[in-house]
């Protein structure tokens, strides 16, 4: 039994009206001379209202839709997309792709993925909430955010803004193996950026929350007064001379570590040797005590899905157990050029949560570093997806003794990937959900601190 999206008059379009026009695409498709076909066929729209120093700054509204269509002859591939709806602008994108396929080189891992690992029966995920917020009432809570982040403190002089963000959206999939799926999403944020000044020093730093659900955000009042104290923090920050030493990545930017290691073990860098974790699998990449797991089906996950971009069945499952490497994340086509079998990962990660057996609080991990950096903000996208090399702006807090010393600034930190997962000391309890990887902050054993 397909799930499909809920009826819901807040779309410009039905759910069966984009069923229909996945069914008019797969007919034209076939007539067209298509051995196979796959189509998504979405609409949406969105709000956001930006408040700085309490006027309306931005307040910007939008209705997208688009349909791309994939289709098969044989072994090649065409691909086309249109924001049309119209019967002919349908039967001309099909077209499209058709001519496109025809001019295009066989490719042996092209095509549809295998039937039996479809999503043909599979669960709600919750991933839909309707917010009714009005114009004006995202006004009030960006002025309400900004305005507790100015309470904080005195040396908050100045605002970049408060920003209240809200998505809607739903999609159909649809290919010729008599697939069809799809369900409504729903993504909404409060961020806000502060400035803080004292003397001649001047400091910026943000805080923001996402959610499916409005009723799961951080308060604005608490968003702002985070952006605030964190802004404030800042001020006073010192340059510091060369040094190794441990380096805690605070929760918000240590989700990034678990990224580079899901680029390096994608599918779509293993087949073009670009990546510093070639033949990993059974490998021991992280220290002995790491865990990863994928968790495709958590209920109003930011990166939940019952089934990839292919239409094939998520799962969960762990990438990396006791530190070694036991998957990869591989798409249909993916996993043919590499002569493995998909993970259903087309189109990305779902959920990647790393972990420990022992959890420590913040500061019982500022107290194991004892001396060290406390990296709150990265810069820079200095990382060698070859070699793994990584160097990174970065700015944060000097630690002694356990306790934080004083702001830091101006500074780059540099080690290679491989020694850094290996290197992980702790990983904290002070998870921050905000995207498709999960974990608390990380204290790496060793890097090297570029400074004065």
């Amino acid at each position: 039994m397909d799930n499909l999206p809920v009826s819901d008059s807040r779309f410009s379009y039905s759910p069966g009206t984009l069923q229909q026009i996945a069914r008019d695409i797969l007919k034209h498709a076939e007539k067209g001379g298509a051995t196979a076909c796959e189509t998504n066929v979405s609409n949406g729209f969105g709000q956001n209202v930006t408040v700085r120093q309490s006027a309306v700054e931005t307040i910007e509204y939008n209705r997208d839709k688009g349909l791309s269509v994939t289709v098969y002859i044989g072994q090649k591939r065409g691909n086309a997309s249109t924001s049309d709806f119209s019967p002919q602008a349908i039967s001309d994108t099909v077209a499209a792709a058709l001519s496109i396929a025809r001019y295009t080189a066989d490719d042996d891992c092209a095509g549809l993925a295998d039937a039996d690992l479809l999503a043909r029966d599979y669960p709600s995920l919750n991933l839909y909430y309707p917010w009714e917020l009005s114009v004006e009432q995202a006004i009030g809570l960006a002025r309400q955010c900004e305005q507790a982040a100015y309470e904080v403190d005195k040396r908050i002089t100045n605002s970049e803004g408060a920003t209240i963000s809200a998505s809607e959206s739903q999609f159909v999939y649809a290919n010729s193996l008599g697939f069809m799926g799809g369900y409504p999403l729903s993504r909404y944020s409060v961020s806000c950026a502060m400035i803080a000044e004292q003397a001649d020093s001047k400091q910026r730093d943000y805080w923001y929350s996402v959610a499916r659900d409005a009723a799961d955000l951080e308060s604005p009042e608490s968003v702002g007064q985070k952006a605030g104290k964190r802004s404030a923090a800042r001020l006073g920050a010192r340059k510091i001379t060369t040094c190794e030493v441990p380096v805690l990545f605070e929760a918000p930017i240590a989700a990034g570590l678990i990224g580079h290691f899901a680029s390096a073990v994608s599918g779509s860098n293993l087949y073009r040797k670009s990546s510093f974790l070639l033949n990993s699998i059974g490998q021991s990449v992280f220290a002995a005590d790491i865990q990863v797991r994928e968790s495709p089906h958590l209920h109003k996950g930011l990166a939940s899905s019952p089934f990839d971009d292919d239409g094939v069945a998520t799962v969960e499952r762990h990438v990396v157990e006791n530190g070694v490497v036991k998957g990869y994340f591989l798409g249909s086509y993916s996993a043919r050029k590499l002569g493995m079998r998909t993970t259903g990962n087309a189109g990305g990660t779902h959920n990647l949560i790393m972990y420990n057996a022992a959890p420590m609080d913040f500061q019982t991990l500022l107290k194991k570093m004892d001396t060290g950096l406390l990296v709150t903000e990265l810069m820079g996208h200095g990382v060698n997806s070859v070699t793994g090399d990584y160097s990174r702006g970065a700015s944060g807090f000097w630690v002694e003794r356990g306790e934080i010393a004083y702001p830091v600034e101006e500074i780059t930190i540099a080690g290679n990937l491989k020694e850094m997962f290996r290197g992980i000391a702790a990983i904290g309890s002070d998870v921050m959900v905000r995207g498709s990887k999960q974990c608390g902050s990380v204290l790496i054993d060793r890097m090297t601190i570029a400074g004065e």
